[in-house]
């Protein structure tokens, strides 16, 4: 018999150098929104340890820059430790976890570019709650690109402060409540995924996190003024783009 289990499966934690939530916090917010768990994905940083919290599950993750976008990889369970995606999916893949491009068109319509690195994959993020600033249909690129080439759909708010967790919602029929009931309920595809998109703001917050974390210096801070401006006339000119919608 199975069960029903709401997870967002991109979340940051204040380990990473834009992110302020600890892992308590995460949990609370996240249980606060109906979920029963998050991947926590650190920028270049695996989450091995995690509290035990009654009724959640953190499914340890990691976040990786490589020369196609940024890769998830989920169920890790110890160092990754490199960008280059072929090495980094192969230490995934010996670790039993999952691999999935996050935000693929954030920045580039140009799908050929990625054709490399769908022997790789595991999956991808066909709603990333950040991804649509610059591009409004990225989410829609994305679910495009997942549905052609036969790639499992992910979703993930990518939220790196607490408003923003339970912006994507992946719902799975889990076997059990525990990470291997999760991971191969993603492994079946029998998925469905909801999503709202994140406020600008928050974009901007998290860039201010990152200048305050490396002592950046006042040309930096006039920068993000610019772009903290950009990110204010987002939201008020989409206000209404944050409704729940479905998107797989």
């Amino acid at each position: 018999m199975s069960m029903e289990l709401k997870l967002d499966l991109h979340v940051h934690s204040g380990r990473s150098f834009d992110g302020v939530m600890e892992l308590g916090e995460i949990a609370a917010r996240a249980k606060g929104a109906g979920l029963d768990g998050v991947a926590v994905c650190d920028h270049g940083l695996e989450l091995l340890e995690a509290p035990d919290i009654p009724d959640f599950l953190f499914i340890p993750g990691v976040e990786l820059a490589t020369r196609f976008g940024h890769l998830l990889g989920l169920f890790v369970t110890g160092r990754v430790g490199t960008g280059n995606l072929e090495r980094a999916a192969e230490t995934i893949h010996a670790q039993g976890g999952l691999t999935v491009l996050a935000h693929p068109f954030e920045h580039n319509r140009d799908a050929a570019r990625l054709l490399p690195a769908v022997p790789y994959l595991d999956g991808i993020e066909v709603w990333n709650s950040r991804a649509d600033r610059n591009i409004r249909e990225a989410n829609a690129l994305a679910a495009a690109f997942a549905r052609e080439h036969g790639l499992l759909p992910f979703g993930g708010s990518d939220a790196h402060v607490a408003p923003e967790i339970g912006n994507a919602v992946v719902t799975v029929r889990a076997a059990a409540p525990t990470l291997e009931g999760v991971k191969a309920a993603l492994l079946a595809g029998d998925v469905s995924i909801e999503g709202r998109r994140g406020r600008a703001r928050y974009a901007a917050q998290s860039q201010l996190t990152r200048r305050r974390k490396a002592g950046a210096g006042p040309l930096d801070y006039a920068q993000w003024a610019a772009f903290a401006a950009k990110c204010c006339a987002q939201d008020i000119f989409r206000r209404g783009d944050q409704t729940l919608c479905q998107c797989w």
